[in-house]
């Protein structure tokens, strides 16, 4: 069924199919059509002189304010955020009316100072206990892994303005994702990998588990985990606060991998953490509960080898009885949803996610009618759509329908029997709010006014208000708060007035966005940024920016920060930079365009690259085919370095920062999700690696990784250096000693790789200004 299909409600003067949009794309067109997304600036332009690496990475110019992180309050009175104080000594957690605008400082700095002590608590996080009566302080945090999860906790009660600190004589910053129970008189947290919890009115300190040790890890989880399936929090308050719901790893038989850190110290120190590499050992998952007073763990039966799965998601059933649990299989091709009852850890699976390729699994599933339906997201239709699910049964109700994807789930309204979603069922460059009936009727509502771009929201608990941030590839981000669902502009948070006026004064042509046809038919996104000053009769190198795997999409109406005005800036010295999405990255384009690069990353992904080039080439003559460069970062690294390799005649340059030369030195969850699992897929890992075409290398590489990377390892870039010797290849390298996947750690590095690769394509991919 298609979106025209539903019943849908329109707001007034709201265009229903987006007609109006400058980047309209018409389904089923030859991809023969261009659009611009911005209008070409003058007048002031000249008096602005070009960019500079510096104006872009070592000034204010262009650096954009946010707007403080908002958190909406469970009972509708408003928001909060953390201000400065008026004393200087700290921040305020202070409490706004979205509508009003009125002001009130809940917690002040000063009830956040402890005795004896000048200065208040630095506040890294804050949340509020049910009744509102107490916070608790995230604060003096420390690296866990690649994120900040240790620390200290206080807690401020504000019947009494007591300040007290969690951990009794815990060493210090070794608390982790300390959380309120329900009723709001305890605490629990991980400390060291095990579970305690902390009475708030007792003061008494109860270990719940004693077992965790360096390879048994109690509610949290190791790096892989962490990183691949965005677990670290890794325990449950049940709704009468009477149980705790964690996961525990063994991690013991996980190969231990080494860094090496030459900068900081006299003497080489090492890093070392279990990191299984493909067809390596994982970490055996299990789910358990205990009660909160203390006692034995029951343990949830679930089917299949603990190190052969994958227990990805786990929350409280809509009731303290029973958990629902996703477990996905290690080549992740299954996803079986159970349902476990606490008392004996009995379970009983309730939804089957089947693919060829890999199946998804679900975030913040959410209860209602008191628990006897829950939503689901699916892409069983051959689009990511939402679903409720009958507890009982099983059975699935669709709530939304079509040939597109809902994005991003935002809120569930239940008591007004809405959800709130993003998507974008016309032009997957874009992103829109969207809300849609809980009951399955079929209504669907675009609350978004017709405003070209990519528009994000944080909605209030009641769906009545939302802080609305907004941008495209020729406006900055700006941000305002609006009522729901008449999306009317209530006040401007952010506006980045001064940011836009550099932007707009910035010499350009404008962003234009087009489809070009793969070999196969398949329609391929793209834009194309043209020199400043530019002549159609006249021949302009080319520079391809990438990243082309299943985590990214850069080819999209919103703004680019630094890397668009660096692009920019290349534009101003007379080249054509231009971008292509192929498929398998992450467009809202259904279940086959994302799938269709299983156990072919390397492969199909950079023939679409090359492909794109001819039929731009076709359309456009002032591309000159004979300088041609590419680049990208990360898994964009990777599909440089596999376009230089595979079609060297093609690609004249090309710069890959921290690359996956050899798959199978990456992690097993990510690299086995697209690759499949060894030995039985050991050829197409072999086929899909760039360093296995390294001899074929023709043009000029610039190879880039950091030393300190615990994400790529800079081992993989080693060992293609290696095999770059051996085949008597020439290329330029640079290391960045401990910086991190990112590279951008210690002062000036930014600059100076976007310098070095500035000169390196001035140098290898000349223009002819």
């Amino acid at each position: 069924m298609t979106l025209r299909s539903l019943t849908i409600k329109k707001r007034p003067g709201q265009s229903l199919w987006l007609a109006g949009l400058t980047l309209l794309f018409i389904a089923g067109c030859s991809g023969t059509a261009t659009t611009t997304a911005s209008v070409k600036n003058s007048g002031t332009n000249a008096a602005a002189g070009p960019l500079t690496l510096e104006s872009i990475y070592s000034s204010n110019k262009y650096q954009l304010d946010y707007p403080t992180p908002t958190r909406w309050l469970a009972d509708g009175s408003g928001y909060t955020v953390l201000e400065q104080s008026s004393s200087g000594k700290g921040q305020d957690i202070v409490r706004y009316h979205p509508q009003t605008n009125q002001r009130e400082v809940l917690v002040s700095a000063r009830q956040l100072t402890p005795k004896g002590k000048d200065e208040a608590l630095s506040i890294a996080d804050y949340q509020w206990s049910a009744d509102s009566n107490k916070v608790l302080i995230f604060t003096n945090t420390r690296r866990s892994w690649r994120t900040h999860t240790l620390g200290d906790y206080w807690v401020l009660d504000r019947t009494d303005n007591q300040l007290r600190q969690l951990g009794g004589s815990a060493p210090e910053a070794s608390l982790q994702f300390a959380k309120f129970n329900p009723q709001g008189n305890k605490v629990a947290y991980v400390m060291q990998n095990n579970l305690y919890v902390e009475n708030l009115t007792t003061d008494s300190i109860l270990a719940l588990t004693d077992d965790g040790s360096e390879t048994i890890v109690n509610g949290t989880f190791d790096w892989v985990n962490e990183e691949e399936f965005f677990l670290r929090d890794g325990f449950r308050w049940s709704a009468d606060g009477e149980h705790i719901a964690y996961w525990q790893l063994n991690t013991e038989g996980t190969p231990i991998f080494t860094m090496i850190n030459n900068t900081e110290d006299l003497y080489p120190t090492l890093k070392r953490f279990p990191y299984p590499k493909v067809g390596q050992t994982n970490a055996a998952m299990r789910i358990g509960v205990l009660p909160a007073g203390g006692g034995p763990t029951t343990w949830m039966q679930l089917p299949g080898d603990p190190r052969q799965h994958y227990l990805v998601r786990m929350q409280w059933a809509g009731n303290s009885e029973q958990l629902l649990i996703q477990q996905l299989t290690r080549r992740q091709h299954i996803n079986r949803v159970f349902l476990s009852d606490i008392s004996a850890g009995k379970s009983q699976e309730l939804i089957r996610e089947t693919t060829e390729s890999w199946a998804e699994y679900v975030d913040d599933v959410h209860f209602f009618d008191q628990g006897k339906r829950f939503s689901w997201l699916s892409e069983r239709s051959g689009y990511r759509h939402l679903y409720t699910v009958n507890r009982q049964t099983g059975r699935m109700t669709a709530i939304t329908k079509g040939n597109w994807d809902v994005i991003d789930v935002l809120r569930f309204d239940k008591s007004q029997d809405w959800v709130y979603f993003i998507a974008s069922p016309d032009n997957p460059l874009e992103r829109y709010l969207f809300r849609a009936s809980l009951s399955g009727n079929g209504v669907l509502e675009r609350l978004t006014p017709d405003r070209p771009g990519t528009h994000n929201y944080q909605i209030s608990t009641d769906g009545r208000y939302a802080q609305h941030s907004y941008s495209a590839t020729n406006k900055v981000p700006t941000t305002d708060m609006i009522s729901l669902p008449d999306h009317q502009v209530i006040r401007s948070v952010v506006d980045n007035k001064a940011v836009q006026q550099a932007v707009d004064n910035v010499d350009r042509e404008p962003v234009e966005f087009f489809r070009v046809d793969a070999r196969d038919g398949v329609a391929l996104d793209g834009y194309i940024m043209r020199p400043a000053n530019f002549d159609a009769s006249k021949k302009y190198p080319i520079l391809f920016y990438v990243y082309g795997e299943p985590w990214g999409q850069t080819v999209a109406n919103k703004w680019g920060g630094s890397t668009f005005l660096w692009h920019t800036l290349l534009t101003q010295q007379g080249y054509i930079v231009a971008s292509i999405d192929n498929r398998g990255t992450k467009s809202p384009r259904g279940f086959q365009w994302r799938r269709s690069i299983y156990k072919k990353l390397g492969v199909i992904t950079v023939r679409d690259q090359y492909d794109a080039l001819q039929q731009m080439a076709s359309r456009w003559d002032f591309i000159d085919t004979r300088q041609v460069g590419i680049w990208g970062h990360s898994g964009g690294g990777s599909q440089t370095l596999n376009a230089l390799f595979r079609y060297p005649d093609t690609y004249q340059m090309g710069i890959a920062l921290a690359p996956v030369p050899d798959l199978t030195l990456y992690d097993t969850i990510y690299q086995e999700r697209y690759s499949g699992l060894l030995p039985e897929s050991s050829e197409q890992y072999q086929q899909t690696s760039a360093i296995t075409h390294a001899g074929n290398l023709a043009g000029d590489l610039l190879l880039v990784h950091g030393t300190g990377d615990d994400n790529v390892h800079y081992q993989g870039t080693e060992r293609l250096v290696n095999e770059l010797i051996k085949q008597g290849k020439q290329f330029d390298f640079f290391a960045y000693p401990n910086r991190s996947h990112g590279i951008y750690e210690g002062q000036g590095t930014t600059l100076h790789l976007r310098t070095m690769m500035t000169q390196f394509i001035e140098q290898h991919l000349p223009a002819n200004n």
